[in-house]
């Protein structure tokens, strides 16, 4: 193999993002929103974790995976939410869920491997202000 071969595989495997002025799905701008809270500091990770910040009125956002086969989890989790006024958000995949949540370790390649999966997170504090937060933000409103 060429050093030109190895260039265009490893273009093709990192993810595409959105080019500037694209509009951005909730997902992607939910992983964005996820990354910039986890580097300040403003993430819990699973049941226990996210029902403190929820009792303590610290909790802004609450992401849980739909496919937690544990139906009280769900239940816990919806209900806390509807008590204490704060938003929801659904995700299809536990895996993916703590892959954004940093639940993974890293290989050289920078894909993630040894992906644990999360059923709940919860979101203290956003960070900085990013456009995906603004994406996320208007679909909590309109849902």
């Amino acid at each position: 193999m060429s050093g030109e071969d190895v260039a265009v595989v490893a273009a093709v495997a990192e993810a595409p993002a959105p080019a500037l002025g694209e509009p951005m799905d909730i997902m992607t701008a939910l992983q964005l929103v996820l990354r910039k809270s986890r580097a300040h500091g403003g993430l819990s990770r699973g049941l226990h974790e996210g029902a403190k910040v929820i009792e303590k009125h610290a909790a802004q956002l609450c992401v849980l995976a739909e496919d937690c086969d544990q139906p009280d989890y769900v239940k816990l989790v919806k209900a806390l939410c509807a008590d204490h006024n704060v938003s929801l958000i659904t995700v299809p995949n536990a895996k993916t869920l703590g892959e954004w949540a940093g639940l993974c370790k890293i290989d050289s390649e920078g894909k993630a491997r040894k992906v644990t999966g999360c059923g709940c997170v919860v979101v203290k504090d956003y960070g900085e202000e990013t456009e995906g937060l603004h994406i996320v933000q208007e679909y909590v409103k309109s849902h």
